[in-house]
C-alpha cells in the first residue's frame, strides 16, 4: 500500500499560534536595583501572585554593554502586578503594590508580556524577545510527536482503512467507529461502531476487523465527509443530542442508548475480552508504574512470539488461558482509531482508560474534544495524557462513502 498520500499530523495541547504573533497581556513593571530583587519578588509573590502567567519569568535580566572605564552592568526588570487592558494609569495599581514605590525606588511602567505558554522552541524564543518566559517540552515519551517511519506509517494507514470499512459496511446512514490496537504487536484488541440507534446496532455481517486485509480490498472513497450532509445525523459524537430527536421503539429500546458511542462500546467491548482472557483479576499490568519492554511480562512474551509483519486480529481461541498471565490495566498503552474527533464524553472516557495515543479522520466540528472546540490533551489537571493524531486520507481512500 502506498502511503505517500496519507499524511498523519500532531495536534498539540494548545492551538498553534504564529511564533511572531503572540498574544499579549499588559503588566506594570519597573527597574529595580540587584540589592533589592529578593525582598521585592518575595513581597510580591505574596501581594500580586502571576497565577495565570506562570510561564513568565518575574525578574529579567539584562547586561548592560561594557564602557572604557567598568564591566558590564546587570539591569534587573521586575514585573509588579497584571495592568489593565484598557487603562494606561498607574494610578490603577494596587494599594499593595504602590506601598513598594518608594521603600524601594521603584519607576513603574506598562510592558506587555505573553499571555500563553509556548507550545514550541520556536515560539518560545519569539517570546523571550518581548519578555522572559519559560519552555518546558513535553516529558512524556510518545512514539510519533517526532514524526513516523514509513513502517509506523503503513501500520496506521490500514487499522484506518479498518475503520472507515466498518464505518460505512452495512449501515445507512454513516456512523462511527473505533478500533482499538496494541501497537507493539499490532492487533486489533476491540472493534466497534456507534450503537446510539436501532440501526446502528451489531450487523449481521463478516467485518472488516475479523478478515485479513488481502480479503478486504481496496477502500477507496472520492469524496470527503464533510460533503455528505445528508448522512451525518447518525454520528453520534458530531450530534450527541440526535438521539432524543428519534421515535423511542421500546420492542428494540435495548438495541441503543445514548451513552453508546462507538469509543465507549470498544472499551466496553476491551474489558469484556480481559475478563474473559485473564481470570484472575489480581494479577494486573499496569504499564503506568512499571514501564516494561515488549517482552516484560508473560502476556507480552506470548503474543510476541507470533507476531507478523502484517495487522493482527486478536482471536480467542489463539490465546492460550494462562492464570499466571498479567491482566492488562485497562487499556495502557493502546492506540486507538476513529473515523471522527470524539466528542468531549469519549475523549475524557479514554483518559480513564489510559489510551496512548488517538487517531482521527476528519475533526469534529460541533463537539470536539481534541482539537476542534476543545482540547483534553492539554488539560493539565488530568492525570494522564495521550498523544492526539489527525490523519489526512488520500483521494483514493475516500471514494466509498459517497455511496452512504
Amino acid at each position: 500500500m502506498d502511503s505517500d498520500a496519507w499524511e498523519i499530523i500532531h495536534i498539540p495541547e494548545k492551538p498553534s499560534l504564529s511564533p511572531d504573533h503572540q498574544p499579549t497581556v499588559k503588566v506594570y513593571a519597573s527597574l529595580i536595583k540587584p540589592r533589592f530583587a529578593n525582598t521585592i519578588v518575595r513581597h510580591l509573590c505574596k501581594i500580586a501572585p502571576l497565577e495565570d502567567l506562570r510561564h513568565v519569568k518575574r525578574v529579567k535580566k539584562k547586561i548592560l554593554p561594557d564602557c572604557a572605564y567598568w564591566t558590564g552592568e546587570t539591569q534587573l526588570t521586575v514585573i509588579l502586578c497584571l495592568a489593565p487592558e484598557h487603562n494606561d494609569q498607574l494610578s490603577d495599581m494596587p494599594p499593595d503594590v504602590q506601598r513598594l514605590v518608594d521603600p524601594y525606588e521603584l519607576s513603574p511602567f506598562i510592558t506587555q508580556v505573553c499571555k500563553y505558554a509556548a507550545v514550541s522552541k520556536e515560539e518560545w524564543e519569539e517570546q523571550s524577545k518581548i519578555w522572559p518566559t519559560s519552555f518546558h517540552p513535553p516529558t512524556y515519551n510518545i512514539d510519533g510527536i517526532g514524526g513516523f517511519s514509513e513502517e509506523e506509517t503503513q501500520s496506521i494507514c490500514k487499522f484506518m482503512r479498518v475503520v472507515i470499512d466498518m464505518a460505512v459496511s452495512g449501515h445507512t446512514p454513516l456512523v462511527n467507529a473505533a478500533v482499538i490496537v496494541d501497537p507493539s504487536v499490532r492487533r486489533i484488541i476491540a472493534s466497534e461502531t456507534d450503537q446510539v440507534y436501532a440501526s446502528s446496532a451489531p450487523r449481521d455481517m463478516t467485518s472488516a476487523e475479523t478478515r485479513p486485509f488481502e480479503e478486504t480490498g481496496e477502500i477507496c472513497l472520492n469524496d470527503t465527509l464533510e460533503k455528505q450532509n445528508g448522512s451525518l445525523s447518525a454520528l453520534s459524537c458530531l450530534n450527541p443530542w440526535q438521539w432524543s430527536l428519534q421515535p423511542h421503539d421500546t420492542e428494540n429500546c435495548s438495541q441503543w442508548h445514548p451513552l453508546r458511542h462507538a469509543s465507549m462500546v470498544a472499551i466496553e467491548s476491551s474489558s469484556a475480552r480481559d475478563r474473559n482472557l485473564f481470570p484472575n483479576p489480581s494479577k494486573i499490568f499496569d504499564q503506568d508504574h512499571v514501564p516494561p519492554s515488549n517482552t516484560d511480562s508473560p502476556a507480552k512474551k506470548q503474543k510476541t512470539s507470533s507476531q507478523s509483519p502484517d495487522v493482527q486480529n486478536d482471536s480467542r481461541e489463539e490465546t492460550v488461558r494462562d492464570p499466571s498471565m498479567e491482566r492488562p490495566y485497562l487499556c495502557t498503552g493502546y492506540d486507538i482509531f476513529l473515523l471522527l474527533e470524539p466528542c468531549t464524553m469519549c475523549a475524557m472516557a479514554l483518559v480513564h482508560q489510559r489510551i496512548k495515543r488517538i487517531f482521527y479522520a476528519f475533526p469534529n466540528t460541533t463537539a470536539g474534544g481534541l482539537g476542534s472546540v476543545h482540547r483534553l490533551q492539554g488539560e493539565k489537571s488530568l492525570n494522564h495524557h495521550y498523544a492526539v493524531f489527525r490523519v489526512l486520507l488520500p483521494d483514493d481512500a475516500l471514494r466509498q462513502m459517497t455511496t452512504v
